[in-house]
């Protein structure tokens, strides 16, 4: 854990430019990008939720207090990381072969909550990007790029979430929340180099969507995906500095995920 961190440490000097690192990061706001793991964490209706038991709570028969649990989920839901596994191929990346390098990098937010929360099927087009980079300048290499829908603001209520409080396969077909467009996400790999792209919804293609194409077309590019993130309002448009850990799992197409941000 410190060699990461002092990995983390140095990739930021060559990003940033700082000469004080040390002192930039004690003086920089942090703003934590990720949704509690917990019993009302969001998932998907067919997939198995979040789950904590207790092994042990109290005191001890040598009198002092100690606590465990247990915990149990699918590696896709609340806060969390699709590896290009996910909706790539056999021989795409699983999550413990995702180099450091490319879960951390510029932030760039593009807000669309005010088109997305008048439209629960909005999908984040090629406009919105040339829209923002008008505002901004070029989205830089290796960003970890954002798309504020404005519907994290209802985690974790499922039904003002996703569209639905149903569970199971028959609530499926009234999912409803923004995505992004396949055609956005083509652009984005032809014409950027980025290293990963998330939202504030349950998943990167909107819920009507039937073959989760912005799903396939990153993936196969080895673009990471990140699902459900928070605090988004709490963002700018540019100038933070994101750091995306997973849990290592071993041959994971996916894993739950510490987000955060230094702006």
């Amino acid at each position: 854990m410190r060699n990461m961190f002092i990995l983390v440490i140095v990739l930021f000097l060559q990003a940033c430019g700082q000469q004080d690192t040390v002192q930039t990061l004690m003086n920089a706001q942090w703003v934590d990008l990720s949704h509690p793991f917990d019993e009302d964490a969001v998932y998907w209706p067919t997939g198995k939720p979040f789950t904590k038991d207790t092994a042990f709570y109290g005191m001890t028969g040598k009198g002092y207090f100690y606590a465990s649990f247990v915990f149990s989920a699918e590696e896709h839901g609340g806060t969390h990381l699709d590896a290009p596994l996910h909706f790539g191929s056999p021989e795409s990346m699983t999550v413990e072969q995702i180099t450091l390098d490319r879960l951390m990098g510029p932030g760039v937010v593009i807000d669309v909550s005010e088109k997305a929360l008048s439209d629960r099927d909005y999908l984040v087009g090629v406009a919105d990007f040339e829209e923002w980079e008008r505002l901004n300048g070029r989205i830089p290499d290796k960003a970890i790029v954002l798309l504020h829908t404005g519907y994290g603001q209802f985690w974790p209520d499922p039904l003002q979430y996703t569209g639905t409080d149903l569970q199971g396969e028959e609530a499926v077909q009234h999912l409803s929340f923004p995505g992004l467009d396949p055609d956005a996400a083509t652009w984005l790999i032809a014409n950027r180099q980025i290293n990963a792209i998330g939202l504030d919804t349950p998943s990167i293609d909107r819920g009507q969507s039937e073959y989760f194409k912005a799903h396939q077309v990153l993936c196969a590019a080895d673009i990471i995906i990140i699902e459900n993130v928070a605090n988004l309002d709490h963002m700018p448009a540019t100038g933070s500095f994101i750091i995306a850990l997973p849990m290592k799992i071993r041959g994971g197409s996916g894993a739950p995920l510490r987000i955060i941000a230094m702006v």
